[in-house]
């Protein structure tokens, strides 16, 4: 078996000199992805204070592997809360390991983003072009995978691994981030996914595709993250910091 806490090194993004960590993040890519794909989202949430790991593991490594990579990333003294965010099948492996409850990896909460279908079926275009229509309306970042050695083409029509398939229903809190127009998982799998959730927060992106973290509106993606971030700092109840308000008619 491969080690992949020792094999798979963490991408981080530290906070900017002078600026204390404000939390931890752990983010799982999903199919065909590795870790650098989220350079931009890891630099714009490491901004805001938050230490940013990226790791490199795929749909395929065994929950205990991903936990145990995760783990190896943090070290023995992280920033709380630590929180995994996932995308696509690693928003299935984040869910999966919140429900665990392991203690080694202490979470505090989990994003999920643009979800796997929990199907077996092939739920994504083989299609190159179709492949990128569907992950993404971002020019850059369509630009980004198109040149990307290291991104493996076609991996988002390929079956959810059969592990994954079993529904999780982690007590931790959660932020769940779908995109209304996301051609590879439908809208209403992700609202019945949140709505199965005892700590859930839904958030729709409403032009968004399958790779919201990634996808046109990204920086309204890691805006969200942020707010729900800080509102978990505060409060295990993520009760609002801000409430915007209709101003009365003069």
């Amino acid at each position: 078996m491969t080690d992949l806490a020792t094999t798979t090194p963490a991408r981080t993004w530290q906070p900017p000199t002078g600026i204390a960590p404000r939390g931890t993040l752990v983010v799982l890519p999903g199919r065909g992805e590795h870790g650098l794909v989220y350079e931009r989202l890891g630099r714009r949430l490491a901004v805001d204070g938050y230490v940013v790991h990226a790791l490199d593991t795929t749909a395929g490594d065994s929950l205990e592997d991903v936990r145990a990579a995760a783990e190896a990333a943090i070290g023995p003294d992280a920033t709380t809360p630590v929180v995994l965010v996932g995308s696509d099948t690693g928003a299935l492996q984040a869910l999966h390991l919140a429900a665990g409850g392991d203690p080694r990896l202490p979470l505090a909460g989990i994003i999920a983003a643009g979800t796997a279908t929990t199907t077996a079926a092939p739920s994504g275009p083989a299609d190159w072009d179709a492949e990128l229509e569907a992950r993404t309306a971002c020019p850059t970042h369509r630009q980004k995978l198109t040149t990307d050695a290291d991104f493996e083409r076609g991996q988002l029509s390929a079956p959810v691994p059969e592990h994954l398939l079993a529904h999780a229903r982690p007590a931790l809190p959660a932020l769940i981030l779908h995109g209304a127009a996301d051609a590879v998982t439908p809208l209403e799998q992700a609202r019945t996914l949140a709505g199965r959730l005892p700590h859930a927060t839904f958030g729709i992106l409403h032009a968004g595709l399958h790779d919201v973290l990634n996808d046109a509106s990204h920086r309204t993606s890691a805006a969200h993250i942020v707010v729900w971030l800080e509102r978990l700092r505060a409060d295990e109840n993520l009760r609002p910091i801000l409430t915007l308000e209709p101003v009365p008619e003069a």
